[in-house]
């Protein structure tokens, strides 16, 4: 804005002091009406204030004359050619005006809270660094830094202060202290590097000096190097690789705390970034951490106690800081749901309190309303904190102790005392309302009666590695009853407690597991209806519990991405991380994430076993799109570029299908063009069949290889050609000549469902045209009906299928029903993939072809694998062993029979038989010509 500051003018305070006023008002009587009453009321609030307008009067008639913006900035820009020797005067003299300026916009209304605070901010910067450059040059000067040069003060020669704490936000109050934590690049210095630390412990203990001593002139900002790594024994400066080190080995949650706020505000701004993004994982943990709740609960409880601040509020005396329903309650709420979900979701990662709270509601972490109301009663809050601090410029939250003082307080807020006292005490239950019960942890509940069953295996629990701690079992202590309670609700509580005794003996930990579902009780209900319907799936998620985090992140309930989506998401993610290994952790973790959603929309009916298998191969084809470059590039690294035209990825079977299941496993084909390159160049040169070679086991093992996050996907690599014999990876040449010339019907068949999934889009491109071309020309031969004829017996043979409920093996079952489809996708030169379209071509073409299927074969066909599937995808949901309805527990069987549409076992064995009869006997007719 360029108006001056009395067209600004929007509010002014009361008098209290009368005499003070008028004494203000006679020596402005010179300025405006509405500017000399603003002045004169400050003043008889203020003898602060009031000196100050004494003491700068003729700077202060000038500068109300401009802008704030234009008067605040000329301020530091006078700092700028200030000499070493001047610099704590200059400072001083800055200081006072910089107060006396923001203190009239704010009381005057020209400037909104945030405004004031980056003002006071702004300057605690310039301050620092002026005073940082200064002392590093003076040392420079006399020799004392190894090596440095009179250029290098100007980023004080390799040394940042980090603002912490409201400075690192830019949000100073009024009198705040400034909290650094003063660290250097020991790297900067090589061996030198103790003699560097010696010249920047005197910069820092200099430079506080500057800026805390009170002289005649007054003082700058008190400064505080508590925030250092142990402080007690830490010198106050020290290298960046010390301070990493102590935060890895011992860092805790309020110092995590402190870090979302950190900012280089002074000397090596970049090195200070450098240093802040080495403690990304150290700050933002990689989980939803609902464990902080707990640490920032009795962070609370303990300065309440220290500072005597548990006794009932009453307006004298309150400490608006620390005080019940006071600013650090506010500050502490956002602080720590930042923790929780920060880690996740960078755009949480909000420096100020106010922008904290507004993308947490943003990302559906808090209600929209509730954020408003908080950060209304924020600003408030901090607004009166300043108007305790402006009456002598003391660096207290309390208010005053007499009715007096509370009576000159009420006036600087432009509020008579009664209204005063009303409203503020209004606002601070409000504010405690809102905040504590999100920290304060529940009560413990009675739970149920338990069986002697139930009581033996509950009583088990104490034992558990989650349990050892005493941090768990608090924290247990209040959970067990809930779970407890949920189970009796499960379709079958003595199934659905064994199955989360297992889970529970499976996690290796539990604080953080334990609170997660104190914090979100909708998660106990999606533990017990998982335990009581998929044991499997709770035994699994005790290993990888991580994957619940997905579910409060706010869209595991929303519409399924395109697999366009899915991929650009986790290449986005791997593209943030520079480390290969770190990036294939980290697709595991978001893989997992998104698998286990699918199970459990599958398990809570939204989504049925054929959507379930469309998102589990949507699923894997976004992690190989996103692994693919990221294996290229780090192969590449060692060995160059890829010969030729590089490569391509092919997925075949269910894959290629695009129908998965949850336990699928992957089968890939790796198909190159070196174009007669013979060699990569690069640091280890490889001939190009070896690079390729070992570029397809790099791939085979970035998806497969178990890690700190698990694995991917098993992979399967024998439908190459010449299976296990044959080259990993297969020359387009080769690929072309082995399948005119060499391959059997059977591989035939498994090209009618090959698809390729990454690589050279050239490449890709000729592999499809050439899968066409060959099941146009393949299967037109003679033996074809004969050669898959045979090919069932030998896998009847060799497979024979459980009966029952053995939904894949066995005839007329779905492998059966698939081996028929790949076959009439053969004989009629179908380029399509998926069982529904290739049976589908067999009752598109004209004439008596042996390929033909009329629309009543069509029809048996398809309805037995529909059932087939759905049975398949729900078993392997369930568990990883053959379906047996006599050990599948009544969820289990309540899902299947769901899943299938059925109202008993008996009618879906029934119809399962009857189906896979009608479907065997058209298969047979058909490939007996």
């Amino acid at each position: 804005m360029s108006q001056n500051f009395a067209a600004r003018l929007t509010r002014q305070p009361i008098a209290y002091d009368r005499d003070q006023a008028t004494d203000i008002a006679t020596s402005f009587a010179d300025l405006a009406p509405d500017l000399r009453g603003l002045l004169a009321n400050t003043a008889g609030c203020s003898p602060y204030l009031k000196a100050l307008m004494l003491r700068e009067a003729q700077w202060l008639r000038v500068a109300l004359n401009l802008s704030p913006e234009t008067a605040f900035n000329a301020v530091l820009v006078a700092l700028n050619d200030v000499a070493l020797d001047q610099l704590p005067t200059s400072l001083r003299q800055a200081k006072r005006r910089a107060a006396l300026l923001t203190a009239l916009a704010d009381l005057g209304g020209v400037w909104s809270l945030m405004q004031v605070t980056r003002a006071l901010t702004d300057l605690a910067d310039r301050a620092v660094d002026l005073a940082m450059q200064r002392l590093v040059a003076d040392e420079i000067r006399r020799g004392k830094l190894p090596g440095a040069t009179p250029d290098d003060a100007a980023t004080a020669g390799g040394m940042v202060s980090l603002a912490m704490g409201k400075m690192g936000a830019g949000e100073l109050n009024y009198s705040s202290d400034i909290d650094l934590i003063c660290l250097f690049d020991q790297d900067r210095y090589g061996d030198d590097w103790q003699d560097a630390r010696a010249a920047f412990i005197r910069v820092t203990r200099k430079m506080a000096v500057m800026l805390s001593d009170i002289t005649a002139e007054g003082y700058v900002f008190r400064t505080d190097l508590r925030l250092r790594p142990d402080a007690s024994v830490m010198p106050v400066c020290l290298s960046m690789a010390a301070a990493e080190a102590y935060y890895e080995a011992q860092g805790r949650t309020w110092e995590r705390a402190a870090y979302i706020k950190a900012r280089p505000c002074g000397g090596d701004i970049a090195a200070g970034n450098r240093f802040l993004k080495t403690l990304t994982p150290f700050v933002w943990r990689k989980h939803l951490d609902f464990a902080a709740i707990q640490d920032a609960h009795d962070m609370r409880l303990r300065i309440r106690e220290h500072r005597g601040l548990n006794g009932a509020v009453t307006v004298e005396g309150h400490n608006m800081k620390l005080g019940q329903g006071g600013i650090r309650e506010i500050e502490f709420f956002t602080q720590t749901r930042q923790l929780i979900a920060g880690g996740r979701d960078i755009s949480l990662r909000d420096r100020t309190t106010l922008g904290g709270l507004k993308a947490l509601a943003a990302k559906d972490w808090l209600p929209f309303e509730v954020a408003t109301d908080l950060s209304t009663l924020y600003v408030q809050h901090r607004d009166l904190e300043h108007r305790i601090q402006m009456v002598n410029d003391e660096q207290t939250h309390n208010l005053p102790t007499t009715p007096e003082g509370i009576a000159r307080i009420a006036a600087f807020c432009g509020q008579d005392e009664a209204s005063f006292r009303t409203d503020l005490l209004d606002r601070l239950s409000r504010t405690d309302r809102l905040t504590e019960g999100f920290f304060a942890p529940s009560a413990v509940e009675s739970g149920p009666d338990l069986s002697d069953h139930a009581a033996q295996i509950v009583k088990g629990w104490s034992s558990y590695p989650a349990l050892r701690s005493d941090r768990a079992a608090a924290i247990f202590l209040r959970l067990r009853p809930i779970l407890l309670k949920r189970l009796t609700r499960a379709a079958n509580p003595d199934e659905a407690l064994v199955a989360l005794d297992g889970f529970l003996a499976g996690l290796p930990s539990g604080v953080q597991i334990f609170s997660l579902f104190e914090a979100n009780p909708q998660l106990v209900d999606l533990i017990i209806d998982i335990a009581g319907t998929a044991p499997a799936l709770a035994r699994y998620l005790s290993r990888n519990a991580s994957v619940l985090d997905a579910v409060i992140g706010g869209a595991f309930f929303a519409i399924w991405p395109t697999p366009a989506a899915l991929t650009a998401e986790l290449s986005k993610r791997l593209d943030d991380i520079p480390d290969y290994e770190r990036k294939l952790d980290a697709a595991r973790r978001w893989m997992k994430e998104w698998h286990f959603r699918i199970g459990v929309h599958h398990l809570r009916g939204l989504i049925d076993g054929f959507e379930a298998g469309k998102q589990y191969a949507d699923l894997a084809d976004a992690v190989i799109a996103a692994i693919w470059p990221v294996v290229c590039t780090d192969f590449a690294a060692k060995h160059g570029q890829a010969p030729g035209r590089g490569a391509v990825v092919l997925g075949m079977g269910s894959l290629g299908a695009g129908r998965l299941n949850a336990g699928s496993d992957l089968d890939l084909i790796m198909i190159y063009d070196a174009a007669g390159v013979e060699n990569s160049h690069g640091k280890r040169p490889l001939a190009a069949r070896p690079y390729y070679a070992r570029l397809t086991q790099a791939m085979v093992t970035a998806l497969s290889a178990q890690m700190a996050e698990g694995r991917l996907y098993e992979v399967d690599v024998r439908l190459r050609p010449s299976g296990r014999q044959g080259p990993v990876a297969t020359s387009i040449e080769s690929f072309r000549n082995y399948q005119a010339h060499e391959a059997w019907t059977w591989e035939h068949l498994a090209l009618t469902r090959a698809r390729v999934l990454a690589g050279e889009p050239t490449l890709a491109a000729e592999v499809e045209a050439f899968r066409r071309e060959t099941i146009a020309v393949k299967g037109q031969g003679a033996t074809v009906l004969k050669d898959v004829a045979d090919m069932r017996a030998r896998l009847a043979e060799a497979k024979p299928g459980a009966g029952g409920w053995d939904a894949k093996f066995g005839p007329g079952r779905m492998m059966d029903i698939e081996l028929l489809a790949q076959t009439v996708a053969l004989q009629t030169a179908s380029p399509a993939r998926g069982v529904e379209r290739q049976i589908a071509a067999g009752g598109a073409i004209t004439g008596g072809t042996t390929a033909k299927l009329s629309v009543s074969d069509q029809t048996a066909l398809l309805d037995a694998y529909r059932l087939c599937w759905q049975m398949q995808a729900a078993s392997k949901l369930l568990s990883d062993k053959p379906l047996d309805p006599a050990t599948l527990g009544l969820g289990g069987v309540a899902f299947l029979l769901r899943e299938a549409g059925e109202a008993s076992i008996t009618s879906l064995t029934e119809r399962l038989l009857r189906q896979a009869a009608l479907a065997e006997q058209v298969i047979s007719a058909h490939l007996n010509g």
